[in-house]
């Protein structure tokens, strides 16, 4: 891995800071580089505030959006709510649907299927929409590039609201109101919403124009922050006030569907990381195996024993899910071996009988071990569909962009994007893609970089210490655990592998004449006879509290040593 050391604060601001905050040097340190410069803005960073998110109608086609909605209850129309089979789109589904229904009948779901259908608005959900006499789709973590999809609509005399939070393309769609912050002539404060998010915002201001407040929406900051987590959004601003209260949902006063997830996996409490890889994937496993709705029933159930049914069958989809990936990882990481003959910048892998559920999982298994923009694809009717991957500072979308006389369709974000060609166009874009990125990579992003905040001595490291940096989460893109590097460090003669295979690496070290304090390395076992040769080694790593026997103690958890 590539070691970088972030660039040092200003010393004059560290010590300004230190003292209008009253901490240590380190803390200041931290906080300048999340851009946290003032005494309020660290109390909002410390102490989000429901408060503090932005007026809803600042969004651009707000009023229209809720004007349409309102007309349609007072018209007593059927309203579709439709969105994507990820974790984005089901926990959007159910929050807009569930808040509807409190006050209104005439709403129902509607989640494509991943396989007949295919990611976003499908004109067989429109036809659905049509034949059961619905007059509004709302469309949820989708629908900014559905062009075609919303004119078809309209000749069917079907109107369309999209909330979305892709970028769009040249042209919007012909809709009633098309809320996504990423629009050009959108002037929202906060850009970085997810699907669930921009839902989340349709009714905030549906509920401040009948006289409700933001603490009546509480109770589905749990979707929203499941939401934030899984599609990997920054966890700054807006996004730290939703994910931050939502996890206090997840926590204190979890939804039922969520609840049956929860008592089945026996964890106390949950962080962003275990609602990404605990919550998140059994979520996501539902429209991989199985059908999205699965999902959007599990996420509205109010009945405990029936979530509890629910909430098993989402369990089995899971393993079934992991089973999948593993077999087809094994076999793609074969075919890249064997075409791997010349240096390459991309990895591009296709079989007509991969599960397409699990492709967009086995590329960033696969971007994970070779460390380069990656596709996966697989058959998809007449049609080869893919998930890409990317790796960190490349922007994988544009990379599509410059190849988009090869595809059908395609859409997605920075670092994970899907597409679908025809199959006659594979060969033809997997050398252009080889092509785009080869020719507008920096060469040093093909190597993983561990990005470290600063360097620390061991005796730095305190109970105190600990205590303020539990007070940064949630972590996640644009707030990152905090990474500290110490030099000179022993191992005390304690050192061993563990875990089977002994693939992990257990240690006790010491820096000088400082007190032992003990590390973990999860795959760095065989970095074992680096640190039991008596020399000194630097180690990167975050801190972490490791309880055992009901004793709590502080501990590295090593990310890399040499």
């Amino acid at each position: 891995m590539r070691w970088t050391i972030k660039p040092k604060s200003n010393p004059n601001e560290i010590d300004r800071l230190s003292k209008e905050l009253n901490v240590d040097a380190l803390i200041s340190h931290l906080l300048l580089q999340r851009g946290i410069s003032t005494y309020d803005e660290a109390k909002r960073f410390f102490r989000p505030e429901i408060s503090h998110l932005h007026d809803p109608f600042l969004m651009k086609d707000m009023d229209k959006a809720v004007e349409r909605i309102e007309s349609a209850i007072t018209q007593n129309e059927n309203i579709l709510v439709y969105g994507d089979y990820d974790v984005d789109g089901t926990t959007a589904v159910a929050l807009l649907s569930s808040f509807l229904q409190e006050s209104y009948p005439n709403v129902a779901t509607y989640i494509p299927d991943r396989y007949s259908e295919g990611y976003g608005v499908s004109l067989k959900g429109i036809d659905f929409a049509m034949d059961n006499d619905f007059s509004l789709i709302i469309a949820l973590d989708c629908g900014v590039k559905a062009i075609e999809q919303v004119d078809y609509a309209k000749e069917k005399g079907i109107d369309f609201i999209v909330c979305d939070h892709h970028r769009p393309g040249d042209a919007l769609p012909n809709a009633i109101a098309v809320l996504d912050p990423k629009r050009d002539d959108c002037k929202y404060p906060y850009k970085e919403l997810c699907g669930c998010g921009v839902g989340f915002k349709l009714i905030q201001a549906m509920a401040l124009r009948n006289g409700n407040t933001i603490e009546d929406l509480v109770p589905y900051l749990d979707l929203v922050a499941t939401a934030i987590g899984a599609d990997i959004v920054p966890i700054t601003g807006e996004n730290r006030v939703l994910a931050y209260h939502g996890l206090q949902v997840i926590n204190a006063n979890p939804r039922i569907g969520f609840k049956a997830i929860i008592d089945q996996i026996k964890k106390k409490e949950l962080t962003i990381t275990d609602v990404v890889f605990i919550i998140a994937p059994r979520i996501n496993a539902a429209g991989r195996m199985k059908h999205g709705q699965h999902a959007v029933n599990l996420l509205k159930e109010t009945d405990l024993s029936v979530a509890q049914k629910f909430a098993s069958e989402i369990e089995q989809f899971n393993a079934d899910r992991k089973n999948l990936d593993k077999e087809i990882t094994e076999e793609a990481l074969q075919q890249i071996q064997e075409n791997d003959e010349e240096e390459r910048f991309t990895s591009v892998v296709y079989s007509e009988s991969w599960h397409k559920g699990v492709i967009g999982i086995v590329a960033s298994r696969l971007t994970e071990i070779y460390y380069r923009p990656t596709l996966v694809f697989t058959k998809s009717g007449d049609k080869l569909a893919a998930s890409a991957r990317s790796v960190k500072g490349f922007d994988v979308y544009n990379a599509l962009e410059k190849c988009s006389d090869c595809l059908e369709q395609f859409g997605g974000h920075k670092y994970a994007a899907g597409l679908t060609l025809l199959e006659k166009q594979y060969e033809n874009f997997k050398q252009q893609f080889e092509k785009v990125v080869a020719e507008s990579i920096d060469p040093k992003l093909l190597e993983p970089e561990l990005a470290i905040d600063a360097k620390i001595d061991l005796d730095q490291i305190s109970p105190k210490l600990m205590r303020i940096l539990k007070q940064f989460a949630p972590f996640g893109p644009g707030n990152m655990t905090p990474v500290f590097m110490a030099e000179k460090l022993n191992d005390t003669g304690y050192g061993k592998g563990v875990g089977e295979g002994e693939k992990h690496l257990k240690l006790s070290v010491v820096q000088n004449r400082s007190m032992a304090i003990g590390a973990i390395g999860f795959n760095l076992g065989q970095k074992l006879d680096r640190v039991t040769e008596k020399s000194s080694f630097e180690a990167v790593f975050s801190l972490d509290e490791n309880e055992w026997n009901g004793q709590v103690s502080l501990q590295l958890k090593l990310r890399d040593i040499r």
